[in-house]
């Protein structure tokens, strides 16, 4: 892991706060956890954004893909 050293003025009561709800013991570790978090809701965004751009064949199998996926029986969950 690459990382980058900086200075940052943060909300005190703000930082509290979230280390409070995220169980984070240092300000590094809670903002650590605020950018893998905004990280990770934008990439999902971006995911759903695609919605209804793809053409998928009306005949398409997509349960039949379940077999791929590690289950030897391909029953539902």
């Amino acid at each position: 892991m690459c990382t980058m050293r900086t200075n940052i003025v943060l909300d005190d009561a703000l930082v509290r706060r979230a280390m409070k709800l995220t169980g984070a013991r240092t300000k590094r570790e809670v903002v650590h956890v605020a950018l893998t978090s905004l990280v990770e809701s934008r990439s999902r965004k971006n995911l759903l954004e695609l919605a209804g751009m793809l053409d998928i064949e009306p005949d398409f199998d997509h349960k039949g893909l379940r077999g791929l996926h590690g289950d030897s029986d391909g029953a539902d969950r």
